[in-house]
């Protein structure tokens, strides 16, 4: 008899004439943590959604524990032990903690009225079996991202769960909290359950996962044994392009500085930073999340102010009280967090797109110029490659990568003397990752001076042309990343060098 607790066999799935799986095949044994890849766009969320039932595929066979099925429905694959937690957790933030783990059984029970009794006690037998502290009471909108994911990972455990398929489950934690995450699911993996991890983060794929499926384009391009994989095959299988390791380096010495930070300190956030920044270079700042790195950062864009020191920008003295005078300045700020801080969703592409320089394309009355518009949004799509087919579509229809190069074409639509950008690359794809390295590179050999806030290691040794590391806000170190490691690195963000 198989081991295998899932058996997935030439399943195909097409969307209005678009193929989304063309024949794809999946084996997980009990107990294994199986890595799945792919670029956005190559199917994995049709084929996470044809595993737990939501969508029916046009051909092939799901196998669970030995039996076959030619599809299923939610919820037989509920009482089948699959769950799926998706990137949003699924959470419902104005419920309490208790109401979040016990509502699904009370539901499943055909219960007309939720007993807070009977609701507590389900939900402290669900967090004991992670160990998982917390006050059952509290609303879930006022916990951490990585508490949020720890209730979505105890409810799928109160169903008896046998194969638990986790999408993209980091794309919103610190690496302490990968950390934490990483050791739940050893946890689980030592009970027997088996784990689909679904990510596009090379680190994590090698480090968590014992055996690996990537997909592009809807098909199967490789699986196998991640201990026979390394980072170029990775990025090979992924996108089906070779991407050689790349640095950066001004093409002439630096020059006088464009941006001066003196003394600058803000109580509980940082202390007495002091930099220069010139054209050309990329400035790499690292630490852990609550380094004061962010606050640094906002503070240079006028989000936030400083108690004392000072900013100079050109030579001159800034003061940059507002984002407005920032954007003034020639100061553009990507944040981390494009979703909720840097996009308007609902809106166009090309809202999106010229929204920081509406003053610049509107005529007299304030009136927006339609050709300046058009012809902006048309240049900025083309440099920067963003994948559309129309403008007019909301932004949110991007894939990851997409909506970054987004953020970036409304601020050097600009004339920026000074870029910074947090978290460039969180959340997007391989190859989206390896493109905004290579433009952020490209911004800096035409003169642009960047600062780039990142605790992914590689992307600050790829990217940037010096680096500082930020710990309890202050600079500790600063290192040249041509003749300095990952490891150094991390020893230094968390003190233990």
């Amino acid at each position: 008899m198989s081991d295998n607790v899932l058996k997935v066999e030439g399943v195909a799935k097409a969307f209005g004439g678009v193929q989304a799986l063309k024949g794809v095949s999946l084996e997980i044994e009990k107990g294994e943590i199986h890595c799945l890849a792919g670029e956005n766009g190559c199917g994995k969320s049709t084929l996470i959604k044809v595993i737990s039932g939501v969508h029916e595929p046009d051909a092939g066979t799901i196998e669970i524990e030995g039996r076959r099925f030619a599809r299923l429905a939610p919820m037989q694959a509920i009482a089948l032990g699959v769950q799926v937690i998706y990137q949003d957790f699924s959470v419902f933030p104005n419920l309490s903690v208790m109401e979040n783990l016990a509502l699904n059984m009370e539901v499943m029970d055909h219960r007309v009225f939720m007993n807070y009794r009977r609701a507590k006690a389900i939900a402290a037998h669900a967090v004991s079996q992670i160990g998982f502290d917390v006050d059952l009471d509290e609303r879930v909108e006022t916990l951490a991202v990585a508490d949020r994911q720890l209730i979505a990972i105890c409810r799928a455990l109160l169903q008896n769960s046998k194969l638990i398929i986790m999408d993209e489950p980091t794309a919103a934690l610190t690496k302490r909290e990968v950390k934490a995450l990483f050791g739940v699911i050893k946890d689980l993996q030592s009970r027997g359950i088996s784990i689909l991890f679904v990510s596009h983060k090379l680190d994590e794929v090698f480090e968590i996962s014992e055996r690996f499926t990537i997909l592009r384009g809807g098909e199967n391009v490789a699986s196998g044994s991640t201990r026979e994989l390394d980072r170029r095959a990775f990025a090979l299988y992924m996108t089906g392009r070779e991407f050689a390791d790349a640095s950066y380096r001004p093409a002439a010495a630096p020059g006088p500085p464009v941006l001066s930070v003196r003394n600058l300190t803000r109580r509980g956030a940082y202390t007495n930073i002091s930099f220069d920044l010139a054209p050309g270079e990329i400035l790499g700042i690292t630490g852990l999340l609550g380094s004061g790195r962010t606050e640094l950062v906002e503070t240079i864009f006028g989000v936030v102010q400083p108690d004392s020191g000072s900013i100079e920008i050109g030579g001159k003295p800034a003061r940059l009280r507002s984002v407005r005078a920032a954007i003034r300045a020639g100061v553009g700020y990507v944040p981390s967090d494009r979703l909720t801080e840097g996009l308007f969703l609902p809106q166009t592409i090309e809202r999106n797109l010229v929204v920081a320089v509406l003053e610049r394309l509107s005529g007299w009355l304030g009136v927006l110029r339609r050709q300046a518009v058009v012809e902006t949004t048309e240049r900025w799509i083309a440099d920067l490659s963003i994948a559309t087919k129309d403008p007019s579509l909301p932004v949110r229809t991007l894939s990851g990568g997409n909506q970054q190069k987004v953020v970036l074409a409304r601020w050097l639509a600009n004339d920026l003397k000074v870029l910074i950008l947090n978290g460039p690359t969180m959340g997007v794809d391989i190859g989206s990752k390896y493109d905004i390295h290579a433009l952020i590179r490209g911004l800096a050999e035409h003169g642009l001076a960047v600062v780039i806030v990142s605790d992914d290691l590689p992307e600050v040794l790829a990217c940037a042309s010096r680096i500082v590391v930020m710990q309890n806000g202050a600079f500790v170190q600063e290192l040249d990343p041509a003749s300095t490691t990952e490891t150094k690195l991390g020893e230094l963000s968390t003190g233990v060098a």
